[in-house]
């Protein structure tokens, strides 16, 4: 069956924005054309890693397969995650903006390493969504800041007290030694006085 490349990406996220006007196979993968990948992810070819990231994050939120239902949400996902794999990655971007990324680099580019693989064919219903995985992968770096951030303000405050009580201490010396001071000058003007 031959589709049209903007049928495709209608489909895939209900605007048109290719530019391609060739015919493809309806199974071809995104990564043949040179704006596929950022039309799925809806942002522009000069857009910065960060902002492939919150276009991800956004695009991902939005065609979770836990928040819609059917086939096409989850095709749909995966096309944004295969997306964002080659997106992300530097190296395989310039390669897929040169139009040298081929299908298995594609296929290739967010998998695990071959010693972590699934041994023999997944389905769809025996796939466990590890949640720390994904939890660490996306706020990851934001969490490492917070406990920088949270160890840098206990670091201050424990200064701050300690500091505080040096002070007292301080103040606390210089009462008594000003109140011997005094005693003493009183009991020798007595002394003096008799």
């Amino acid at each position: 069956m031959r589709v049209h490349i903007r049928s495709y990406r209608v489909f895939l996220t209900g605007t048109r924005v290719y530019s391609r006007g060739r015919d493809t196979d309806a199974s071809a993968s995104p990564h043949s054309s040179r704006t596929a990948y950022y039309d799925i992810l809806n942002i522009s070819p000069n857009a910065t890693q960060a902002q492939i990231k919150t276009a991800y994050y956004k695009q991902s939120l939005i065609h979770h397969p836990d928040r819609n239902r059917g086939d096409d949400a989850a095709r749909r996902f995966t096309l944004i995650a295969e997306a964002y794999s080659v997106l992300g990655s530097v190296a395989l971007r310039r390669r897929y903006d040169r139009g040298a990324l081929t299908h298995s680099d594609a296929q290739a580019a967010g998998r695990p390493s071959s010693s972590a693989r699934h041994q023999g064919p997944r389905r769809a219903s025996d796939a466990c969504f590890d949640f720390d995985a994904f939890y660490q992968a996306h706020y990851g770096e934001q969490l490492q800041r917070e406990k920088q951030t949270r160890h840098k303000r206990e670091e201050f405050q424990r200064q701050q007290r300690e500091e505080f009580t040096r002070w007292k201490v301080r103040k606390l010396t210089e009462m008594t030694v000003g109140f011997l001071l005094l005693s003493g000058g009183v009991l020798l003007i007595n002394l003096r006085s008799t």
